[in-house]
């Protein structure tokens, strides 16, 4: 960790942008039991309220202040909470966002695929080219049972960095393959197909089988034709009843819907 005497003399921006990061990480370790570092804290707020760069009042400095008053008696995890609030006021400040990747999980260490419960549901992802919902698909699905995901062919990559960092290593607890039209209906073959797409039948009425196959449609054309056929000629298509504008969710929330929705209907688990 830098000194609070080497962190003085870095230029402005590039101080507090580090102290920016420093109280990130000074939440991220209160968070997982270490006990907060008051006195490299107290240094690193009274960089920042020394900072004639920045405005006073109500924003950072201010905000700096109130967090010295109160530090002595902060618990851990109290001060976990403050510190991640200065470091996002900091970056507020500095007119910068934290990429998503910058978050840390609560949780830690290797997945363990031994760990999962696991239903015979299989995902297909039909022709999904975000790498983000690619990502945010796996680790749904891990949380959720799915026994496979089959990703139709010319299929984004799972292991693409955008796809993994979303996953958070749920690329390796779910088995899954990438197969074209053909290959996947020769897999499928004699289990029941659903599709979730829009105007199917309400999710709170739909029937899950206990053993099935859903098919999930792209980000802007839905399931393809092909594989609606399959899904119409088996239990058809399920919808997710909305009251907003916009008139549909991202595909990685409605997936998320629909498996925990199947994961526990009951007869499922």
């Amino acid at each position: 960790m830098i000194t609070l005497k080497k962190l003085g003399t870095l230029p402005e921006r590039s101080r507090n942008r580090k102290c920016a990061r420093l109280f990130h990480q000074a939440a991220v370790d209160c968070q997982r039991g270490l006990n907060p570092d008051r006195v490299y804290l107290t240094g690193l707020c009274t960089l920042v309220i020394q900072d004639h760069s920045l405005e006073l009042g109500d924003g950072i400095q201010q905000s700096c202040r109130l967090f010295l008053r109160d530090l002595p008696t902060l618990s851990s995890a109290e001060c976990a909470f403050r510190c991640d609030d200065l470091s996002h006021l900091l970056f507020s400040q500095l007119g910068e966002d934290r990429a998503d990747w910058d978050f840390v999980e609560r949780a830690s260490g290797a997945l363990d695929f031994a760990q999962r419960a696991v239903c015979p549901h299989t995902v297909v992802i039909d022709r999904v080219r975000s790498p983000f919902n690619i990502g945010s698909l796996f680790r749904t699905a891990d949380s959720f049972g799915v026994d496979q995901i089959l990703l139709v062919q010319p299929a984004t990559y799972p292991r693409h960095p955008r796809a993994q960092r979303t996953a958070r290593g749920c690329v390796d607890t779910v088995p899954w393959e990438e197969l074209s039209i053909e290959s996947l209906r020769a897999r499928i073959a004699g289990r029941a197909v659903f599709a979730l797409e829009l105007g199917g039948k309400d999710i709170g009425d739909f029937v899950f089988p206990e053993d099935g196959v859903v098919v999930v449609g792209s980000e802007e054309l839905g399931v393809s034709p092909e594989l609606l056929a399959l899904a119409d000629a088996s239990l058809g298509r399920v919808s997710i009843p909305l009251a907003g504008t916009k008139g549909s969710l991202n595909v990685s929330v409605a997936a998320g819907i629909l498996l925990h929705t199947w994961f526990s209907y009951p007869n499922v688990r």
